[in-house]
């Protein structure tokens, strides 16, 4: 008889097993993409100090993880962008700045202009973890996009489903983490709040108490030209959440402005006479 119950047991867990979301990348995409030829940067930062202290082996735990995410984006198309992130974590047991993984991403976006207001696309991810950060290594995301702007608010949502391609997770299916964020904005900055969530698989979601629910409240420099930098103070809502979570996103997009642009026209122009 216990031989049944442990074995219907272990059937439950693994039914409820659930990729947890992104512990590296906390951002809700609005459906922007640089212009054509165009190249930017960002640093990710989060720290995860108040994390889970336990992690089915061979992963760390999250408690006292730092990660540090560099990525570059280059505007192929007005509607494509690619990009990839080059990751890393400091751990609180080892506390040495550790390779956390790498990911290719390609975003397709309605071009600027398509409606006043509204924005819709697609990113699409494929990653690859060391097993410490990822135990099933492999895996890809598909994040829709859509986005409402005017020159006060902003409201941004994406519905993802994240999927391992290899381990265990790999016959779970895709995973649903819904991404949202509403700001307002006032004078060069805005304020707002952020939602990540982590629903589990698609075709058997977790109990509540099993699922990961995080609210952030941020605020955005809006009003420097080429210039990003997001801040976030992130509460997990729920006993499977990681606690208080800080972030921070710095970037910056090489676009010339308007007036460069005409400089080296004329310039151009006047090799040509």
């Amino acid at each position: 008889m216990r031989t049944i119950v442990a074995a219907l047991a272990l059937l439950l867990l693994s039914m409820g097993r659930a990729r947890a979301g992104d512990p590296f990348e906390i951002q809700v995409y609005d459906g922007t993409a640089n212009p054509v030829g165009v190249f930017g940067s960002e640093l990710h930062l989060n720290d995860w100090a108040t994390g889970h202290h336990n992690a089915d082996p061979p992963e760390a735990p999250l408690h006292g993880q730092f990660h540090a995410t560099i990525e570059p984006s280059l505007g192929v198309m007005p509607w494509w962008e690619l990009g990839a992130y080059f990751q890393t974590a400091v751990r609180a047991d080892n506390g040495v700045m550790d390779w956390a993984g790498a990911k290719l991403r390609s975003k397709f976006v309605t071009p600027p202009g398509w409606r006043p207001h509204l924005r819709l696309g697609v990113n699409v991810e494929l990653s690859y973890l060391p097993a410490t950060y990822d135990s099933d290594r492999w895996g890809t995301e598909i994040r829709p996009i859509a986005a409402w702007q005017n020159s006060e608010w902003l409201f941004a949502i994406n519905p993802i489903l994240d999927q391992s391609l290899a381990g265990s997770g790999a016959s779970d299916g895709p995973s649903f983490q819904p991404a949202a964020k509403a700001s307002y904005t006032w004078g060069p900055i805005a304020l707002g709040l952020e939602y990540y969530g982590t629903l589990g698989p698609v075709v058997s979601a977790l109990p509540l108490r099993q699922e990961e629910h995080y609210v952030y409240e941020t605020l955005d420099v809006v009003g420097v030209a080429h210039f990003e930098l997001n801040v976030g103070l992130g509460e997990g809502l729920t006993p499977a959440s990681a606690g208080i979570v800080m972030k921070a996103i710095v970037g910056y997009t090489f676009e010339r402005s308007a007036t460069e642009r005409s400089v080296l026209a004329s310039h151009k122009k006047g090799q040509l006479l």
